[in-house]
Order: C-alpha cells, then sequence, then structure tokens
C-alpha cells in the first residue's frame, strides 16, 4: 500500500470513536515503562480477557511482549495532558504524574476513570502491530467521565456539556445506573422521576455536581445521554448517564430522598411524563447490549447518534 492509501485508512479508521488509554509495565531492570494507546478493547467476561496494540517501532516492545503482567489505565476528561505524555519521547515520565504499584507491580495511573492489572495471556502477531490479551486479576473504576478520541483529536463528553446551554430554562438529570438499577425520587407534583435540578445561574457541571451530592451516594458526572427541548413547558433537558465507583456500589447505597429501581421496573412505572418512559425504554434496550446512543430532539422526535461500542 503506497503512502496516500495508508494515509487514507489511517484517517478512515480514525472515523470511529475510542477513549484514550496508557498501557504500563516494568521492564527487566524493575523501572516503569508505558506507552499512550486508544487501540483497546474488552474481549471476553468469562475468563477476563481484554486487548491492547503495541507498534513493532516501539522501543519496549521487546519488554511488552516479554513481561508477566501490564496494566491499563484509562484516562479521565482531565487527563489529557498524560495522554501527550506518554505518546511523546520524553525522559522519565512517571517523575511527571501521579502513580502507584498494582499488586503484579505495574504502574497504576492516579485519577484514571478505571484501571485493570493484567497477567499477559498471549501475544498475536497482526501486522506492523504486536496484539497484548491480557487476563484481567485486578480492576477499579471510579465512574468519572473518560477521555474521548476522534480522527486525531480528544473529545470530553461531559464538559461539552457547558455548551448545550439553549433557552430560558435548563433542566439536568441524572441517569444513574448500578448493577441494573437505577435512581428514581418522587416529583413535588406527585409520581416517580430522575433525579433533576434546574440549572439557574450555575453551570451545568456545577449544577450536576450539586444534584449527585444532594443523592449522598457517591455517584460521578457522566457523558450526556439525552438532549431534548419540552416546548410546553419552554425548557430543555440535559440528562447525563451517570455512574458509581466499583467499592461503593456493594451493597448498593441509599440514595437521599429515592430508591433504587430494577431497569425494568422502572421502566414499567406509571409515568405521567412520556419522554421520560421513552428514555428509560431506550436505557433499558441499550444497556441489555452495552451500546449507548445520545439523543437529540424534542418530547415527541428527534435522532439517537450512537457511541462506538
Amino acid at each position: 500500500m503506497d503512502a496516500d492509501k495508508r494515509r487514507q485508512l489511517r484517517d478512515a479508521f480514525g472515523a470511529f470513536m475510542t477513549g484514550v488509554t496508557v498501557v504500563t509495565s516494568r521492564d527487566p531492570q524493575g523501572q516503569p515503562i508505558g506507552f499512550t494507546a486508544n487501540s483497546f478493547s474488552s474481549v471476553s467476561l468469562d475468563p477476563p480477557l481484554l486487548l491492547v496494540s503495541i507498534d513493532k517501532r516501539s522501543a519496549n516492545l521487546s519488554n511488552f511482549t516479554g513481561c508477566s503482567h501490564f496494566a491499563i489505565n484509562i484516562l479521565s476528561e482531565q487527563q489529557q495532558e498524560t495522554s501527550n505524555i506518554f505518546a511523546q519521547k520524553i525522559e522519565d515520565r512517571f517523575s511527571l504524574i501521579g502513580w502507584r504499584p498494582a499488586l503484579s507491580g505495574a504502574p497504576l495511573i492516579d485519577h484514571s476513570s478505571a484501571w485493570f492489572d493484567c497477567a499477559l495471556h498471549q501475544v498475536v502477531d497482526a501486522g506492523d502491530h504486536a496484539i497484548l490479551i491480557g487476563r484481567v486479576e485486578q480492576f477499579d473504576s471510579c465512574g468519572t467521565a473518560g477521555l474521548g478520541y476522534y480522527r486525531g483529536a480528544y473529545f470530553t463528553p461531559a464538559r461539552s456539556a457547558e455548551s448545550l446551554l439553549a433557552g430560558p430554562e435548563v433542566v439536568v438529570s441524572a441517569l444513574i445506573e448500578c448493577q441494573g438499577h437505577t435512581v428514581m425520587v418522587d416529583q413535588a407534583t406527585g409520581g416517580p422521576a430522575l433525579p433533576s435540578r434546574r440549572v439557574g445561574q450555575h453551570s451545568v457541571s456545577d449544577t450536576l455536581k450539586a444534584l449527585l451530592a444532594d443523592l449522598d451516594i457517591c455517584a460521578n458526572p457522566g457523558v450526556v445521554y439525552s438532549v431534548y427541548d419540552d416546548r410546553q413547558q419552554n425548557r430543555q433537558h440535559i440528562v447525563f448517564l451517570c455512574a458509581m465507583p466499583t467499592e461503593a456500589a456493594d451493597p448498593l447505597p441509599t440514595p437521599r430522598g429515592g430508591e433504587w429501581f430494577d431497569l425494568s421496573r422502572a421502566a414499567a412505572l406509571p409515568l405521567s411524563d412520556s419522554a421520560l418512559k421513552s428514555l428509560l425504554n431506550r436505557f433499558v434496550r441499550e444497556h441489555a447490549v452495552g451500546n449507548y446512543g445520545i439523543y437529540y430532539g424534542d418530547e415527541q422526535s428527534g435522532s439517537i447518534r450512537q457511541f462506538a461500542s
């Protein structure tokens, strides 16, 4: 394939939105090593396997293909600089970030959205890359929104909500999912609803943080899941898909002023708000397959743009 075709193929691959990870391990001398990668994917739940690829031109190729363990650190929206550090040839990268060793010794980067400590399960030769398949031995997730990558540039789904303010009144809602359950609260007007708050004079992100703090369940701000206009009420609704940290979800904490509903039960509730009922039904379907989209429209009709699966 000539240079022009390779560039076109690279651009076509870039149309697929991904997250950003830093892959870490130790060299034979015990020194921490790492590189930035967006070619990451889950492989299997039983056994728990994942994969990431490494360029054969990497100076650390033999260290990663010959290691006993490595870690995957999924970067949060605030970690663009960390991604840049590990994407460049910088001396002593680990002195520029906060990190700690996993049980295996592989470096875990502080404030990552999630991490996986893996035993090297298999190395697969794949053209100009090698695929590292890891067996997950330990993992954790703090539920914060992950850093995105699309066509050669970073994007921050949660932060982008700041640009969505439009109209005289904006209402922020939290769709919090954990272990197949979601939080619902009783409205002042009667009937169940998602936890919600008017934005008022505050920013969207500050309003969402205050809303989650009121629930007192350690839920973290996530990505925008639905944006729709209620023309009858002259409001714009922004619904965030939020997550719980792994360690805070067993058992499920009791939300202040609300309760957890099994997702199938939540979708079957007698909801007076048809837009909310439609949203919950969509979420139940998407949750079953693990592939989500973002809805844009009004309370009656709109379009769904799929996230990367």
